[in-house]
């Protein structure tokens, strides 16, 4: 399974909790990113600025007093009415360890609702950034790389027969067709084909010779009166 460290890109825009606003932005525009992690005085990663932070001083109802104000509203008006990046920013940051499978990495994203995620060492310092396009760099892999893995998964792995399954790869979709001994291999090929970096889908087509998943039924014994 790739890591972070293998996906992100080492060089990072950052800036300081004193960066003005429109540092912010220009920042933003140059190097065309779409947030910018924010480092305090020790260089450990305090918080991010976004886009969608910087956008919050063009919504007029943000700046609206309420009689009743949640948590979020307050947020955002803090924001909306921030001028450096520490007022501005995002806290505390959701970041990702550079040891961290793609896999986790892209569940933090949708779970945060993020497209780019700082990668931090054990200390809070930025070794890199890992965006949703990085992730999606292990889909270009070659056919031929795929199935290679997969061979290894079926021989090596779950020590099939080399006649019993058939693997072929076209555009990053598996296709396996053959039969196995028992019905409950099926799920253990799928959990393991699927994780192979690239796979894009299985067109799965196994058959089995023992379906294994039905329970016997033991008769009752006959009992005389």
């Amino acid at each position: 399974m790739r890591t972070v460290r293998e996906a992100m890109t080492r060089t990072v825009v950052t800036a300081p909790e004193q960066a003005p606003f429109k540092e912010l932005v220009r920042m933003m525009r140059e190097y065309r990113v779409s947030a910018v992690p924010i480092v305090g005085a020790s260089g450990t990663i305090v918080g991010v600025v976004s886009e969608a932070d910087l956008l919050l001083k063009e919504a007029p109802d943000v700046l609206t007093p309420h009689m009743f104000q949640g948590k979020v509203h307050r947020e955002e008006r803090r924001k909306a009415e921030g001028m450096v990046a520490h007022d501005l920013m995002t806290h505390p940051a959701v970041t990702i360890g550079p040891e961290a499978p793609v896999t986790e990495a892209a569940r933090v994203m949708h779970e945060h609702r993020v497209k780019r995620l700082p990668v931090v060492d054990d200390e809070g310092r930025i070794q890199g950034v890992v965006s949703r396009v990085d992730l999606l760099a292990d889909y270009l892999r070659d056919d031929a790389e795929i199935l290679e893995d997969v061979r290894a998964i079926l021989r090596q792995e779950l020590l099939l027969e080399v006649d019993a399954v058939t693997a072929t790869v076209d555009q990053g979709v598996v296709r396996l067709e053959g039969e196995v001994e028992r019905r409950t291999l099926v799920p253990s090929i799928w959990d393991r084909v699927r994780g192979v970096e690239g796979v894009v889908g299985i067109d799965e087509r196994l058959t089995w010779q023992l379906d294994d998943t039905i329970i016997p039924v033991s008769p009752v014994p006959w009992v005389g009166f």
